[in-house]
C-alpha cells in the first residue's frame, strides 16, 4: 500500500495533535508537517509537497479557503499536486460554496468520526471528492441551481455524481432497496460509520457492510458519499 503523505494546518492545538495521533494510528499514513497558521503553511506546503493538506478553515492570519486559493494557483492544476481536505466547523453555504470554487477537493466538519476521516483521506488521495453528508444537501441544492457551478468546481471528474434532476430520478425509481437497506442508507446519510450504525441497529459489522455494499450497488454508487448524494436528490431519505 502505498504511503500517503499529509500536511497540518490548524492553529489550536489539542486539534492538531488529536488529528495528527489517530492518523498516526495507520502504517500507510504518514504526517510530513504541520503549521499553525497560513503564511507558514503554504511556505510548509510548497516546500514538502504533500498528498494531502489538512487545512483548518479559521486560521488566525488569512482563512483556509484563501490559502486553498493560492495553493491551486502555485500547482497551476496539475493533477499531482496537493490535495486539500478543508476540515471545520462551518457548514453554512457561503463557507461550504467559497471552499469548492477555491479548489477544495474535499470537506468534512471538524466533528468527524475517525472512521469516516480515514475515509475521507483515502478517497481524496484516489483523486476523488469526499463531502460529508453533513454539507451534502448545500453542495446539491447549488448544482441543481447553478450547473455553470458545478463545472467551476469540477464536480464531475471527482466520481460525485450531480446529474439533472429528471435523469437521477430516473435512475433511483429503477432499484427496490429494501426497509433495513432504507435504514443504513439514513444513517449513511447523517454521516455514521459502520460500527455505529451496527451499534444502532443492533446488527454486526459484517452485516452493515453487506447492506452498504448492496446499497452502493442498487444505487450504482461507487462510495457512500455518491450514496448519500443520490439519496438525498432522489428523496429516498430525508
Amino acid at each position: 500500500m502505498n504511503t500517503i503523505r499529509i500536511a497540518l494546518i490548524e492553529d489550536h492545538d489539542l486539534t492538531r495533535v488529536g488529528i495528527r495521533t489517530a492518523l498516526l494510528q495507520r502504517k500507510e499514513i504518514e504526517i510530513v508537517g504541520e503549521a499553525t497558521n497560513a503564511a507558514e503553511g503554504l511556505k510548509m506546503l510548497k516546500k514538502v509537497r504533500p498528498d494531502i493538506a489538512i487545512v483548518d478553515i479559521g486560521l488566525p492570519d488569512k482563512d483556509g479557503i484563501e490559502l486553498t486559493r493560492e495553493l491551486k494557483a502555485f500547482t497551476n492544476g496539475d493533477d499531482s499536486a496537493t490535495k486539500v481536505l478543508i476540515l471545520t466547523l462551518q457548514d453554512n453555504k457561503e463557507a461550504v460554496l467559497a471552499a469548492f470554487a477555491a479548489g477544495a477537493d474535499s470537506y468534512c466538519m471538524k466533528d468527524i468520526k475517525f472512521d469516516n476521516l480515514l475515509e475521507a483521506v483515502r478517497v481524496t488521495y484516489d483523486g476523488n471528492a469526499w463531502i460529508d453528508p453533513a454539507i451534502a444537501r448545500i453542495v446539491l441544492q447549488q448544482a441543481q441551481e447553478s450547473p455553470s457551478w458545478r463545472q467551476t468546481v469540477a464536480t464531475d471528474h471527482q466520481n460525485i455524481s450531480l446529474n439533472s434532476e429528471s435523469e437521477e430520478k430516473e435512475n433511483i425509481d429503477a432499484y427496490t432497496l429494501t426497509e433495513r437497506e432504507l435504514e443504513v442508507l439514513q444513517l449513511i446519510v447523517e454521516g455514521c460509520s459502520n460500527a455505529l450504525i451496527a451499534e444502532r441497529l443492533y446488527i454486526t459489522v459484517g452485516t452493515v457492510k453487506t447492506h452498504v455494499r448492496n446499497i452502493l450497488n442498487k444505487l450504482c454508487a461507487d462510495d457512500r458519499t455518491q450514496a448519500a448524494v443520490r439519496a438525498l436528490r432522489s428523496g429516498l431519505v430525508g
